[in-house]
């Protein structure tokens, strides 16, 4: 259509008509006298809408279902940080019962050897001074430690004290290599030294060169002067290997170690000695020998004749 100044009046007359229909359907409401133009205009034009609309429907979902996957999404990251931190508790809870257990362990150690002990918490491992094999405790001066104090945990020996500050202390393993404590057999009562090897089972000198050793054989420390740096009774561990004599003036055996020193955690340093040696009172109670399974043999008997033959051959 051309822009003339009749198509220009034809157009403003057109929306003015509209107007008027518009505020006419508005006012007559369900009576409106357009309602049934608007009727046939929704049959004629109702398939085509229809059609749109399911054409459009599945992008109109899948925004839906991209908002939903996002409220899901975010449901799952609340839901997997609650579980991370239940977890979380439940592992500090575990930890907590593993303290427990350690401390009630050592306590009863302590009580059997009647040693007071003065508890704390490994805090790191390895020293400034150099030692291959120390940790560090959260307990010092300040707690009445001092240095050579012996060092134990429900196992048994740990090390001995050799560095204190006012609020931390160093512990020296023994299994160090530096390390050396002197012992005692249980059975035998015969008297040797330990030394560390690191992660190696002990090494232990016996004075007596023909001291009769078998494996199995547990030790405990045999105690020192004025009970430093050791304390009577505490156990150090039982013999895996036993070296031949070979007539020399010392035997050679090897002690495994009761203490774990690559999970150490719980310690006790012991700050009063006891008043007696408790010699193997601190040892647990030897496993007992399961008794053996008793056996039932059965006999055959061979049986006798048949019945009415009276053992004679037909």
């Amino acid at each position: 259509m051309r822009d003339t100044r009749e198509s220009r009046l034809l157009l403003v007359l057109l929306i003015a008509i509209a107007f008027a229909l518009i505020t006419v359907d508005i006012r007559g409401g369900e009576d409106s006298p357009v309602d049934g133009a608007r009727r046939a205009a929704a049959t004629v034009f109702g398939p085509v809408e229809n059609g749109v609309s399911s054409a459009v429907d599945p992008i109109g979902n899948a925004i839906a279902a991209v908002k939903d996957s996002g409220a899901r999404h975010n449901r799952v990251s609340e839901l997997e940080r609650e579980n991370a931190a239940l977890k979380a508790k439940l592992g500090s809870d575990d930890r907590n019962r593993s303290k427990v257990r350690q401390l009630d362990s050592m306590l009863k150690t302590a009580g059997a050897g009647q040693y007071g002990i003065k508890g704390a918490q490994v805090i790191a491992i390895g020293a400034a001074q150099g030692f291959s094999w120390t940790v560090t405790i959260d307990a010092g001066a300040d707690d009445g430690l001092k240095r050579d104090m012996t060092v134990l945990n429900g196992d048994g020996l740990v090390g001995r004290v050799t560095t204190v500050g006012p609020n931390t202390a160093t512990v020296l393993l023994a299994n160090d290599p530096d390390f050396t404590v002197g012992t005692r057999m249980e059975r035998t009562d015969e008297l040797g030294f330990a030394s560390g090897q690191g992660d190696r089972p002990l090494r232990v000198q016996l004075l007596n060169g023909k001291a009769k050793i078998k494996k199995g054989d547990r030790l405990v420390t045999f105690g020192s002067q004025a009970d430093k740096p050791f304390v009577p009774g505490v156990p150090v561990g039982r013999v895996v290997r036993v070296d031949p004599s070979g007539g020399d003036l010392t035997r050679t055996i090897y002690v495994q170690p009761y203490v774990g020193f690559t999970k150490l955690d719980v310690v006790g340093v012991v700050v009063q000695a006891p008043r007696t040696d408790p010699r193997d009172e601190v040892l647990p109670p030897k496993p007992e020998k399961p008794k053996p399974t008793p056996t039932v043999t059965v006999t055959a008997t061979p049986s006798g004749p048949a019945a009415g033959t009276d053992g004679i051959d037909q």
